[in-house]
């Protein structure tokens, strides 16, 4: 039996950040944070590219053109969706998750999901890196797994 793994190796490739402009106190916290991880796993300053985007909403129509390019190892998506007094929260998480996996599923390219939906900006400060660790290190952790196990299957 052959076994198929990830690892936190240097991974080959380009990574892409999407990032939400909206909440974009929150947001950048989570660009930070990815940027770390992938520099602290070996990926040079240069093999990563940041796009921002309006909100949260525009992440996937983003992340789809740019996994189709093929230019990059994997596509980490940031944003943060607070929750708020309208049923607008619940429209664009949804649209947002459905988008990103339809982006990872249309081109096979690792789209990552590093987009908080909080009931509370206290909630969102704490993900981004204030006292629930950094959601979007461990997003772009993900994504260097991912591309080195898409980089080992047949």
């Amino acid at each position: 039996m052959a076994i198929f793994e990830g690892s936190f190796a240097t991974p080959a490739g380009r990574f892409a950040l999407v990032a939400a402009r909206f909440n974009g106190f929150i947001v950048q916290s989570l660009v930070d944070g990815a940027g770390e991880a992938l520099m602290r796993h070996g990926v040079r300053e240069e093999d990563i590219d940041l796009v921002r985007v309006p909100g949260s909403f525009e992440l996937p129509v983003v992340a789809q053109k740019l996994a189709s390019s093929r230019q990059y190892a994997a596509v980490i998506c940031l944003g943060a969706i607070i929750r708020g007094d309208t049923d607008h929260y619940d429209h664009v998480a949804g649209s947002t998750v459905s988008g990103i996996a339809s982006a990872a599923m249309s081109t096979g390219i690792p789209v990552i999901f590093g987009v908080l939906t909080c009931d509370t900006v206290e909630q969102a400060i704490n993900r981004a890196g204030v006292k629930a660790g950094n959601k979007g290190f461990e997003s772009a952790m993900a994504a260097i797994e991912m591309a080195n196990l898409m980089a080992k299957l047949p």
